[in-house]
């Protein structure tokens, strides 16, 4: 029997928004602990596998939300942004051994797939603040009233100083 190619197997875990919602409800029949956290992912760097690794950590099934080329352009990251495709970005993140599921989305926040899959853990980068109620707040965690309200938990995990995908643009251009 011929084995998969490596390729197929992360072009498996790039997914629909609909197939993503089969695949977690088969998995939270199976008690799998699912676990949630969404970003642009434009290049990737330590700082990203460090943070992705450690929510992954949280639970059974870690499912990346991905901003689409369109949401990164209305983020205000700045005209070159993103520097990868959406396409490629979702292969990047799929090639993680511990992301099990990555799914594009094309609006400004990923609150309609929180509310799609409800996962049991959302995760944030430490510049959000899982107690802010101000939706208008930056620190606001969109999707946390979905979770908490379906007994799940939001949690948030420190950036890693010196890392961050415009610093690297920066350097790149002073260079």
């Amino acid at each position: 029997m011929k084995q998969m190619s490596h390729l197929f197997q992360l072009q498996k875990k790039i997914v629909s928004l609909n197939n993503l919602v089969q695949e977690i409800s088969a998995l939270k029949s199976q008690n799998k602990k699912i676990v949630f956290t969404n970003g642009c992912f434009d290049i990737l760097h330590k700082g990203h596998v460090q943070y992705l690794s450690l929510a992954a950590d949280l639970g059974d099934v870690l499912v990346v939300g991905l901003n689409s080329d369109a949401s990164v352009k209305r983020q205000g990251k700045g005209d070159d942004r993103p520097v990868n495709n959406s396409d490629a970005r979702a292969l990047i993140l799929a090639g993680l051994g511990f992301v099990n599921f990555v799914v594009e989305f094309d609006d400004d926040t990923p609150l309609n797939l929180i509310e799609a899959i409800v996962p049991d853990v959302l995760v944030k980068g430490g510049d959000y603040d899982p107690l802010e109620t101000n939706a208008d707040s930056k620190k606001y965690i969109v999707g946390r009233d979905v979770v908490l309200k379906n007994n799940g938990r939001v949690e948030v995990i420190d950036l890693v100083q010196g890392f961050s995908t415009t610093a690297i643009i920066k350097k790149l251009k002073d260079s």
